[in-house]
């Protein structure tokens, strides 16, 4: 096995001195392309796997360096000088964690630095104050060792680095920089990015950036002690471990430096194009702008609220209480959430990620430099981007305001309660309080999930264009009905009085059905005990003889019995059995009570033919055409003058209900609905009709 490595070796090495022969612009073994050609060629190279494993070795080399007797005494040694490794407040989340467990340090020699609250950027290391924190750390007799992360990974954002290495050339800390940004260096340009050849170290991703799949990170580094490194674990006598390269060394073969800046350069295009873009829109906020030939663009959709600053920060305004602020926070967060999954969808080849920043909340990043080389992203897919964008800021800014309407028209109606779900991005959430609803309770509902699933059942039937979802309530089990986005003008008050109406006439209806089930029940239970009485007194006036088979016969065809047919009706409106022997004599059956009307709405609303629910009115707006505009105004006008114009005498009955078997002539004349009432028996319907027009 050690022999075929070896002729493995060799063979790389030959093809190696080959190819620096006929090219000399590709990649070789200690020649750098661009600005870092010359600063590491003394240095090493650490090839790895995870990415933050780099920066766990020049963790454990620094600890080496500093502390001599770290290999014979371990922590002995740390106890009474402890280290203290600083971290940008801007780092990944979980690397001092990370760190910790891979150096078996305790917690408190994390240092976290904030980033600048004042002055500069929001994604930027305060130098100031990790100045004053070293001072600090010296004076309780502690060594500072490492800043770690100098480039925040999330944002993009490159920190001061040019005044972070003066700082740690006085106090003697080695500094480490990482980030999507040290791609630019491949650049050549002029930019803040420059700084980092001047550090101690620093970890690059070629994989990721080129698109190469299953390709190593690499740390480079500088250290004059080669026993150290060997410690440290950053170099290794196995020749497994040089064979990491092989992946990287024939990808960079493949690709040379030429292929390397042009991938890197169409990133940075692409992301300068957006950004431009993006300056002319409107409620579209751009986190970093300061950055020239920053390959990432994190965006976000604001609205400005009265007297607030456009500009969203973390100080509340002094108008306005903190809660709304809070509120308003989570319904952009909310927002930007729906904004961010309905890009990735029409999309797809932008490569956007949704990610929550501490400060700014919820933002859309947008990282050509590691998706642009997998999803093959083009200018066009940056023009789509922007174009997919502005159509969907109407949706947003409409929803946003007409939040605060549905929630006050949600509280000031009888029966509703107005749900804050902070992760909803629509209008809002709304629940229907029936007659049982135990309100301090947070268990499941069965009655008002049924009572639910049929609102919402009536509501998706009315097609408009909101959407309506059911589900539980924000921090409980209960359903609600959520209201989605809103892409035009909605009447607010008709959308809410609809739901409260819908909901009352399920619960009424699936009331009624309960009762009336019941009844119907207990009405079978008695019409079964009076058909039993009823039997038993015809077996007592028959007699017994009647009953023997033979004899019965006999007596029967000489005297026969005159049985009068007997019989129950039930009447479902009065919920009480009536007998059938008047149907028998008059051959008619009598009328029931008329039921009562189903409730409705207090304030119906006439649509204009082809106007879809919920929208506020067309009348005298220019959206109706001269022609369709009037004969719809006058059909309007119509339908409200027989809606509100009262009865007739002639179609009410003034007179009382006359005994079903009785000839009704006279009510026939009256009334002129039906000449031959009493002749058909069948007919059970009531005797009064009111015209279509007038229900």
């Amino acid at each position: 096995m050690g022999k075929n490595l070896k002729e493995a070796m060799k063979m790389l090495e030959h093809s190696q001195r080959r190819t620096e022969e006929e090219n000399g612009k590709k990649l070789v073994s200690g020649d750098i392309p661009g600005p870092l050609q010359g600063r590491y060629e003394n240095g090493c190279a650490y090839f790895h796997e995870e990415e933050r494993e780099g920066l766990a070795k020049i963790c454990r080399l620094a600890l080496h360096s500093c502390y001599e007797d770290f290999v014979v005494d371990g922590f002995n040694v740390l106890y009474n000088k402890k280290p203290v490794i600083y971290l940008s407040a801007a780092a990944r989340p979980g690397l001092g964690q990370y760190l910790c467990n891979q150096l078996g340090l305790p917690f408190p020699c994390l240092c976290r630095v904030p980033c600048n609250t004042m002055f500069g950027s929001q994604h930027q290391m305060d130098v100031a104050f990790l100045e004053k924190l070293i001072k600090e750390d010296l004076e309780r007799g502690k060594l500072p060792l490492l800043v770690a992360n100098a480039g925040t990974a999330a944002v993009g954002h490159t920190d001061k680095i040019g005044r972070l290495k003066e700082l740690c050339e006085q106090y003697g800390i080695w500094l480490h920089v990482e980030g999507v940004n040290l791609a630019t260096l491949a650049l050549g340009v002029s930019s803040s990015v420059l700084a980092a050849t001047k550090c101690d170290s620093m970890t690059l991703t070629p994989g990721p950036w080129l698109g190469l799949p299953a390709v190593p990170a690499v740390t480079l580094y500088k250290h004059d002690d080669p026993a150290l490194t060997l410690v440290a674990g950053l170099t290794s006598n196995k020749p497994a471990d040089k064979l990491r390269a092989l992946p990287l060394w024939l990808s960079l073969q493949y690709l040379g430096l030429d292929g390397i800046v042009e991938r890197i350069k169409h990133a940075c295009q692409l992301s300068q194009r957006l950004q431009e873009s993006l300056k002319k829109v409107n409620h579209i906020k751009i986190l970093v702008e300061d950055e020239l030939s920053s390959p990432v663009v994190v965006f976000r959709f604001f609205q400005e609220l009265p007297g607030s600053d456009p500009v969203p920060t973390t100080v509340p305004v002094p108008n306005m209480a903190p809660s709304t602020v809070g509120r308003e926070r989570h319904s952009c967060d909310a927002l930007n959430r729906w904004l961010g999954e309905q890009l990735k969808q029409l999309v797809p080849a932008s490569g956007l990620t949704v990610m929550d920043l501490e400060v700014e909340g919820v933002c859309i990043r947008f990282s050509p430099l590691t998706t642009a080389a997998v999803l093959g992203t083009r200018g066009e897919d940056v023009d789509q981007l922007v174009a997919c964008i502005q159509s969907k800021l109407p949706v947003l800014t409409c929803t946003l305001q007409l939040r605060e309407e549905f929630k006050q028209e949600v509280t000031g109606t009888a029966g509703l309660l107005h749900v804050d779900d902070p992760n909803w991005p629509g209008i809002g959430v709304v629940r229907y309080e029936h007659a049982n609803d135990d309100k301090s309770s947070l268990k499941l509902d069965p009655e008002g999930e049924k009572i639910h699933a049929g609102l919402l059942k009536k509501l998706n039937e009315l097609e408009s264009d909101l959407t309506f979802k059911m589900g539980p309530e924000y921090k409980s089990m209960k359903s609600c009905i959520y209201v989605g986005m809103a892409s035009d003008d909605v009447d607010i008050s008709e959308l809410v009085e609809t739901i409260a109406v819908t909901a009352r006439e399920i619960e009424e209806n699936s009331r009624l059905l309960e009762n009336m089930t019941e009844v119907v029940r207990k009405g079978i239970q008695e019409a079964q005990v009076q058909l039993r009485k009823a039997n038993e007194e015809r077996l007592l006036e028959e007699g017994v003889l009647r009953q023997i088979p033979v004899v019965g016969s006999v007596l029967n065809w000489f005297s026969p019995v005159q049985a009068s047919q007997k019989g129950r009706t039930f009447n479902l409106t009065a919920g009480s059995l009536e007998s059938t022997e008047h149907t028998y004599v008059y051959k008619a059956q009598g009328a029931g009570v008329t039921p009562p009307q189903t409730p409705s709405g207090t304030r119906a609303k006439q649509r204009l033919p082809g106007q879809k629910p919920f929208k506020r009115s067309l009348r005298g707006s220019d959206a109706l055409s001269e022609t369709s505009s009037v004969s719809h105004v006058e059909d309007l006008e119509k339908l409200e003058h027989l809606s509100g114009a009262p009865e007739p005498d002639g179609l009410e009955p003034s007179g009382p209900e006359p005994h079903p078997g009785a000839p009704p002539p006279q009510e026939a004349e009256r009334t002129g609905a039906f000449q031959n009432g009493a002749q058909r028996p069948e007919d059970d319907r009531p005797q009064v009709e009111e015209p279509e027009s007038l229900r």
